[in-house]
């Protein structure tokens, strides 16, 4: 496909090389670019810098001396980041720099290294380590925030990208390793992808990834899509793929479907892998780059396929989006900077032709504003309308391609459509979409807002206009015009509709604005004109124009006219609008007259405050003595004025005064309030109310109580602090105002604010109110119940006869109260039956604890007697009335027993402990049914009752109270355990209560006490005597308290468990009473096991054996014998007891020992139990060991299981190299057998085992043995089958060359050339061989072998050993032209050779080479040096080469090149050429350089040369001037050197009349005739005719003149004739056009004669009736001869002199 036409157009923007960027920096960790606008480049050599390269300028780099690791430079501005790491540790440091104000930002010291780092947005960094993401904000003085830690998927991985979406919400990282080991060549990439919000990662095969934001249909907010690259190997078949998939989808929302495509790599390409991942946000494109320069192009709506292609022969490793072009960057190893943009004009066309994807080319074309789908989309919305499809119609109009269908001809289509009844328009349904997409255009601007002027809906454009959807224009304005002036004049505004602002302006009186307007656009108004418009629509307005800066003269007879009072005061108001100072006069004057005459006009002046430089201190006084006392108040600026006008509260709105207090200062305000209260208390204390409300906090609440106190104003307190109650905390504002409303009467707001108020002192309040004594009692009982003085409101209410307020409270404010009111009636010797029947009125309500605490205070519990059985006849269940009736009936002595037993409801420990004092018996059993533990103990305790103490404790059967009473501490312990033993035990038929009590003892560590107890009940034939717990409890005990004990009760006792009582006798080292126990119960391995661990005694346990000949006892004998290192002994016992079981042991103790004999009897024991390989494996070792090498042999012939491998190896470790030969040879190992032979110094059987192993590893050791032992031929054998290996052939070479063995190994490297696989390697071994040991070899070895050979490796070699010559021709096989240039200018004596450096200079990248070249030619071979630039012409920059040679001095030693390059035209080589020619004289060269070259310093030149003593040289100074446009000086050399010629043809080429005047006169004065007559006809164009006749007349040259003037006559009579010709045309088309209308209308009077004759006939042109040129035809005008001007006298102007 043409470039032309391909739908990508790519482009080479920049080469780093070309602005000296070194092409060994272009690398990934060297090259940077974060945005289309900088790349930054870190130089290493040959001297630390940081190069910047601004792509608006890109031949200026800007290049800083700068050591780091890594360079950004910001996406948006000059803000340059770094990063380098600290010397000696793995910490970075980090800095940021903005480079215009040359100022550091910020720093910070990252503790672990920085992997990799990018400008995610143009505040914010990213930075990713080995483990972890942090982001790093520019503002501020944030540090690093960890944003996330990397997935185990990106170990070990190279990270190569890190993005963020728009928002910062979701994150990816990306990141490539080493392939599988099925395809190690094909890249591995891993993505990360972190979500923000949700703190969660998900880990992904992908190489590039990119965010885009994209808009569903539907939804009105835009989707986070990401899409992937990803290309993998799984199970042999490579899969690429593009993924596009939404992120975070909104609920209920309709969402982004995901899309996947192929990426159809082309078989070349099977190992590439994409590396780069830009979306255009402009058009919607996918651009996906790969490794090796291919470019794929997806659409990220579809994900459908739209362009591959490669673009860079050289490897990408570098992409940057390109966002205003809606393309991207990219930068190869090259150092190509490519820039790939859509191609607007082709990419519809190639999409709906090539791809015949019409919807994919419509939607581009819709999305990017593109050309080429207009056929597609105006069929298509035929077809929608055709359908009445009207909104898909609409909508498809309003996305069209470049407007393609916002025509008027699209809205006339819609207006054309018939409107259905309930349905939307269609007309309105297309504005309404285009308002949705976006701004209406001029026309449908208009034809809109008709339709909503219409239908009188202005607000509609008002809100279109604010949102900036319509475009403003003048018809636009003029509409609305006729519906709202102001909003019209801001559409003429933004239209730039300028008369039309500046009358719109007028018409609102605005005249000011005008100028300003005027100003601001450069615009001059016709004010004639405007004047006339205003004159026509408003001469009032006019008259305000015409006078705004002269009424002054006419004011005072103006005003004085009464008359006219109203309209002057109208129009200085108009006048006075601005308020400027200078008006001061004016606004006096118009208030004082108003004054006076109409004060109510003055009073409206002045509340609208449009003025205020007038006389205020006059005004004030006017206002007073007009009955405008507020008005004079506000101007008055004395106290005692104030204070006079003030009490003129009758003529004064109040709330105006009030808000006149605002303005006085606290004294003032304070002052005249008292005045006012002075004067009329009564009638102004309502205004002082109010103003002490607005006003408190500025006049102090104190200050205005204390006003109200002086005048004994409690209705002004109580009015005053009720509005400020609310919002205030004081206790004592809460009181007055309490106090107030009393004192004023208001009973019901005291109850209200006693009740609500927290704030009031409530003692303070309650005494008030008890002086008081208010006929109402609520107030008080607020207070006091509240706040807890009960007792001292019954004591008030009690002593002023108030029972009724008593019973009100208790029955119906407060009934838990009532306990209190009844404790206090009781102390004031109230009536019982009042008492009684008061607490009977509330029953239930009433809360019975606190009342029976008050009542038995009082010791008068018995009243409540009937109160508390009416209670458990209603069923109560309170555990307070039960307890209080308990107390009772305990008092009473009435059958308490039953009570303390039978009542299920009352309190045990409060009947208890109410029982001490009066019977501790009824105590216990108080506390007994109640289980109350402590108290009952301490009863008995205190009452010495220690029987009953025992039976509870007993029958408890609790732990924590047996450890409680067998407490050490416990003083009564003894007695207890006396009658527990004695009484309570004995007593007891429940084995559960022995079990506790046993368990008790055993916890308080009393094991005498135990004992005690447990042989009365064991061994005194009990009813326990045989139980089993007890008899193992008296053993058990026994052995921990009294062992001397324990072998007797072992005798005596049968039925306790053996093995356990036995286990515990060891513990406690009762080693023969355990060996006993063991004994009686058969338990034969438990008693060896005590003689042999407890006792240690073999000798015993072998009798022991010996005696109950079992295989378990010779067993443990057997491992007590061999830990105690009787290895023989153990043997044999392990052989008794036909135990293998301990085989390993045995095997690791025989071969401690050394006893390889008797392990061989035990083996072949252990061998006929168990096929284990151990065994087998040991059994061949021991017979290695004994040296019985025929058993082996034998052995491993039989069937067996040994692992000969292993066994082989422990051999040949053991150096036991014979036995190893043996397995070896038998398992095929050959490998192992070569080397076990080399042990042997058997070398020849050991290559014979080699080549049988055919290993890498085996192949060298032989060979290094042999090379050791000197044995070369077998060696060379050997090291062939080696040096085929790429890893291994140096370690060969290194090992002949530290032997000094050169010959042998290039004998070996030479054999190994003829090799079938004889590889790269070799060839370049043997070079390097060649390169140190025998030189005169090495060129034909590379000249023969230059494809197969590692160049860089043979390189390093031949620079080493300073073979210049073969390194040169290395460096031009490695295409480094760079390197191979420098060394030839290095070495020349050896490299040097002209055609072999011509054919590298033009080939090499560093274009400082080139200059260097010239410097090496021009100092060694000067003869050849213009061969050398003639080659390099196209790449050198031609003025520095002239400067290096103008330097030198020998700049003709280059003449040659610079004839070849002059047609470049550079002013340095034109200048240097231009110096030859004119030193060596040669004009005609001079003169063709100057013609075809015009770039030098021509006017220095032409100085340089105009005294030239060469007349040729000089007129070419002349020829210079005259180029150059110096005519005069051109002209002035040209007469001087008397060339006449030259001079008229400069004069004529001039252009200038003058110049060529003073020529002719200069030829008259030197008589020169004949050049006065050329000069004539060379300058016809220029001089004047008369001029020319006037001089020929006057200096007798009339002959020599008379030439020009024929030719003269004979041009102007042409012109002449062709004017007449076009006069006489233009006369015939006129009377030609006259003759047809009088044709018309005779034929219109001919119709006329036919109707009735109403009306006269019209006019006749230059006829009478009608306006006329003097009622008949004019006379022609005047015309000279032959159609000519009328010419003056003599038909010549007049001459003047010379």
């Amino acid at each position: 496909m043409a470039a032309a036409n391909a739908p990508i157009s790519m482009k080479e923007v920049l080469t780093l090389p070309s602005i000296g960027i070194n092409p060994q920096h272009i690398t990934f960790t060297n090259v940077t670019m974060e945005s289309d606008k900088y790349i930054c480049v870190r130089e290493t050599s040959p001297q630390n810098s940081v190069v910047i390269v601004d792509m608006n300028m890109p031949m200026q780099p800007l290049r800083r001396p700068i050591t780091a690791d890594s360079a950004l430079m910001n996406p948006n501005t000059r803000i340059l980041a770094l990063k380098a790491q600290l010397p000696g540790t793995t910490q970075d440091h980090l800095q940021i720099f903005n480079i215009e104000l040359k100022a550091k930002i910020k720093s910070h010291q990252m503790p672990e290294q920085v992997v990799f780092w990018k400008w995610i947005s143009p505040k914010l960094l990213g930075m990713v380590t080995q483990t972890t993401v942090y982001h790093w904000s520019i503002e501020g003085d944030s540090e690093p925030v960890k944003m996330f830690d990397r997935t185990a998927n990106l170990a070990n991985n190279q990270i190569i990208n890190y993005k963020c979406d728009p928002s910062e919400k979701w994150l990816v990282l990306i990141g490539i390793a080493p392939g599988s080991a099925e395809r190690p060549q094909l890249v591995k990439g891993n993505m990360q992808l972190f979500s923000v919000d949700q703190q969660r990662s998900q880990a992904l095969e992908a190489h590039a990834a990119s965010f885009a934001q994209f808009k569903v249909p539907g939804n009105e907010n835009p989707s986070v899509l990401i899409s992937f690259a990803t290309k993998s190997f799984n199970s042999g078949q490579i899969t690429s793929k593009l993924h596009v998939i939404e992120l975070g989808a909104q609920p209920g929302k309709p969402a982004f479907s995901k899309k996947q495509a192929d990426l159809f790599f082309p078989p070349d390409f099977a190992d590439d892998f994409p590396v780069a991942m830009q979306i255009s946000h402009k058009y919607s494109l996918i651009y996906v780059i790969t490794k090796l320069g291919l470019l794929f192009v997806y659409d990220l709506e579809t994900a459908a396929a739209v362009y591959r292609n490669r673009i860079s022969p050289d490897p990408i490793f570098l992409t940057a989006e390109a966002s205003s072009v809606g393309g991207f960057y990219a930068i190869n190893r090259r150092g190509q900077v490519l820039l790939a943009t859509v191609n607007e004009a082709t990419i519809v066309p190639f999409v709906s032709g090539q791809l015949n994807n019409l919807e994919l080319a419509v939607n581009l074309a819709k999305r990017g504003n593109l050309p080429g789908a207009e056929n597609l989309v105006v069929q298509r919305f035929q077809e929608l309308f055709a359908q009445t499809k009207y909104k898909e119609a609409a909508e498809l109009a309003a996305e069209s391609p470049q407007g393609l269908l916002r025509t008027p001809d699209t809205v006339a289509k819609f207006q054309s459509v018939p409107v259905q009844a309930g349905q939307t328009p269609p007309l309105l349904q297309y504005f309404g979409t285009l308002l949705t997409r976006g701004k209406l255009n001029a026309f449908e601007s208009l034809e809109l807002s008709r339709l909503v002027v219409n239908q009188n809906k202005k607000n509609l454009l008002e809100n279109w206009l604010a949102e900036d959807k319509l475009e403003c224009s003048e018809e636009l304005g003029d509409l609305v015009k006729t519906v709202d002036n102001d909003l019209a004049l801001k559409i003429y505004i933004k239209a730039r509709a300028t008369p039309k602002v500046v009358a719109a302006f007028a018409e609102r009186r605005e005249f000011d604005k005008i100028l300003i307007y005027s100003k601001q656009v450069g615009y001059t108004p016709d004010y004639l004109f405007l004047l006339q418009t205003i004159l026509r629509t408003d001469p009032q307005v006019f008259f305000i124009f015409w006078c705004f800066h002269s009424f002054y003269l006419c004011l005072e007879s103006y005003l004085n006219n009464r008359n006219l009072i109203r309209e002057a005061t109208a129009f200085l108001l108009d006048v006075l609008k601005p308020n400027l100072p200078e008006h001061g006069y004016l606004q006096t004057k118009v208030l004082e007259i108003n004054l006076v005459t109409f004060p109510n006009v003055a009073d409206a002046i002045l509340a609208n405050g449009m003025f205020s430089h007038y006389d205020r201190p006059r005004i004030a006084q006017l206002c007073e003595k007009a009955g405008l006392y507020m008005r004079a108040l506000q101007h008055y600026t004395e106290l005692p004025d104030i204070k006079r006008v003030i009490v003129n509260t009758h003529a004064i709105e109040p709330q105006s005064l009030v808000e006149f207090f605002g303005t006085l200062s606290r004294e003032w305000a304070l002052e005249c309030m008292k005045d006012l209260l002075l004067v009329n208390l009564r009638g102004n204390l309502q205004i002082i109310v109010q103003t002490a409300k607005e006003y408190c906090e500025q006049l102090g609440v104190d200050a205005c109580i204390k006003l109200f106190e002086q005048f004994k104003s409690y209705e002004g307190l109580y009015f005053f602090l009720g509005s400020y109650l609310s919002s205030s905390e004081d206790p004592d504002i809460h009181f007055k105002y309490i106090e107030a409303a009393a004192k004023t009467g208001q009973i019901k707001e005291v109850e209200r604010v006693t009740r609500e108020s927290n704030f009031y002192d409530a003692e303070k309040t309650k005494n008030f109110l008890m002086e008081a004594k208010l006929p109402d009692a609520r107030p008080l009982i607020n207070v006091c119940d509240r706040f807890g003085y009960v007792p001292d409101l019954t004591h008030y209410l009690y002593t002023n006869n108030m029972l009724r307020y008593i019973e009100g409270y208790v029955q119906k404010v407060n009934p838990g109260n009532a306990p209190l009111v009844v404790g206090q009636l009781l102390d004031d010797e109230c009536p019982e039956d009042f008492i009684k029947g008061l607490i009977l009125s509330v029953r239930s309500l009433l809360p019975v604890e606190p009342l029976v605490e008050e009542c038995e205070k009082r010791n008068r519990l018995r009243l409540l007697t009937q109160f508390l059985e009416h209670l458990v006849s209603e069923g109560s269940q309170d555990v307070h009335v039960h307890n209080a009736l308990g107390k009772i009936i305990i008092d009473s002595n009435n059958n308490p027993e039953h009570f303390l037993t039978t009542n299920p409801y009352y309190d045990s420990r409060v009947v208890g402990k109410y029982c001490e004092k009066r019977d501790p018996t009824l105590a216990v059993v108080a506390y007994r049914r109640g289980q109350c533990d402590d108290e009952l103990i301490n009863v008995t305790n205190k009452n010495s009752l220690f029987k009953l103490q025992a039976r509870y404790v007993v029958e408890r059967m609790d732990a924590d109270l047996w450890e409680k009473v067998l407490n050490p501490e416990n003083s009564f312990r003894r007695q207890l355990i006396d009658q527990v033993v004695s009484t309570a035990l004995p007593e007891s038929k429940s084995p559960e209560q022995v079990s506790a009590a046993v368990k008790a003892f055993m916890t308080a560590d009393l094991p005498h006490e135990l004992i005690e107890l447990l042989e009365k009940i064991v061994l005194q034939n009990s009813a326990f005597s045989g139980n089993f717990n007890l008899q193992n409890l008296l053993i058990l005990t026994a052995i921990k308290a009294d062992p001397s004990r324990v072998m007797d009760y072992i005798n005596r006792l049968d039925n306790f468990d053996g093995p356990a009582v036995g286990e515990v006798a060891v513990e406690a080292q009762l080693y023969e009473e355990a060996f006993a126990i063991f004994k009686k119960f058969n338990l034969n391995v438990q008693a060896v096991n005590v003689l042999l661990d407890n006792i240690r005694s073999i000798e015993r346990a072998v009798e022991f054996a010996f005696r109950v000949e079992e295989d378990a006892v010779w067993s443990q004998v057997a491992k007590a014998q061999l830990r105690e290192g009787l290895v023989s002994d153990a043997i044999e016992s392990f052989i008794r007891a036909d135990d293998s079981t301990q085989f390993l042991d045995v095997i690791r103790a025989a071969e401690d020992a050394d006893v390889y004999h008797d392990l061989v009897r035990y083996l072949l024991m252990v061998r006929q139990k168990v096929k284990e390989p151990k065994v087998d494996s040991e059994l061949i070792y021991a017979y290695a060991k004994i040296d019985r090498l025929g058993d082996i042999e034998e052995f491993i012939l039989m069937p067996n299981v040994a692992n000969l491998q292993n066994v082989g190896d422990r051999l040949y470790d053991d150096t036991l190299y014979e036995a190893a030969k043996i397995i070896y040879a038998f398992i095929s190992n050959w490998a192992k057998l070569a080397v076990t032979l080399v042990k042997l110094q058997q070398f020849q059987g050991a290559v014979d085992a080699a080549r049988k192993a055919n290993s890498a590893k085996t192949w060298k050791e032989v060979c290094f043995a042999c090379v050791d032992a000197e044995e070369f031929r077998l060696a060379q054998i050997c090291g062939l089958n080696i040096i085929v290996q790429v890893d291994d052939l140096e370690e060969v070479s290194e090992y002949y060359q530290n032997r000094g063995y050169f010959n042998e190994l290039i004998s070996l490297m030479e054999s190994g050339l003829g090799l079938e696989r004889a590889h790269m390697g070799i060839f370049t071994e043997l070079g390097v061989l060649y390169a140190r040991y025998r030189y005169e070899k090495l060129m034909e070895h590379i000249k023969l072998f230059s494809t197969r050979l590692n160049i860089p490796k043979l390189i390093r070699a031949c620079d080493e050993q300073q073979h210049w010559k073969e390194l040169t021709y290395l460096y031009i096989q490695y295409d480094e032209f760079d390197n191979a240039a420098t060394t030839i200018m290095n070495h020349s004596p050896e490299a040097w050779d002209h055609m072999q450096f011509k054919d590298v200079a033009v080939k090499v990248a560093n274009v400082e080479l080139y200059y260097k070249a010239v410097h090496f030619y021009l100092q060694e071979h000067p003869d050849l040096i213009n061969d050398l630039l003639n080659v390099l012409a196209l790449r050198v920059d031609h003025t520095r080469v002239v400067d290096i040679m103008r330097k030198a001095g020998h700049l003709l030693l280059v003449k040659p090149y610079m004839v070849a390059v002059q047609s470049n035209n550079v002013s340095a080589v034109n200048e240097a050429l231009n110096e030859i020619y004119v030193e060596e004289e040669d004009y005609e060269r001079l003169r063709e350089s100057i013609d075809m070259h015009d770039n030098f310093d021509q006017i220095g030149l032409a100085q340089k040369i105009e005294k030239h003593e060469l007349l040729e040289m000089r007129r070419v100074a002349a020829y210079i001037y005259k180029k150059a446009g110096r005519w005069k000086q051109s002209i002035a050399l040209s007469k001087k050197d008397n060339l006449y010629k030259d001079a008229m043809e400069t004069a004529s080429q001039s252009g200038d009349r003058e110049l060529a005047e003073e020529l002719l006169v200069y030829f008259i004065e030197q008589g020169k005739k004949e050049c006065f007559a050329s000069c004539l006809f060379v300058c016809y164009d220029l001089i004047r005719a008369d001029v020319a006749l006037e001089l020929a007349w006057m200096n007798n040259m009339v002959d020599f003149a008379f030439p020009y003037l024929l030719q003269f006559v004979r041009e102007y009579t042409g012109k002449v004739d062709e004017l007449v010709k076009d006069r006489i045309e233009q006369q015939i088309e006129v009377k030609t056009k006259e003759k047809e209308e009088k044709d018309v209308i005779a034929q219109q009077n001919m119709y006329a004669q036919l109707l009735p004759l109403a009306l006269p006939a019209p006019p006749m042109p230059g006829m009478g009736g009608g306006p006329s040129m003097g009622g008949g035809f004019a006379p022609p005008p005047p015309m000279g001869g032959m159609g000519m001007p009328p010419m003056p006298p003599f038909g010549m102007p007049p001459m003047g002199s010379y």
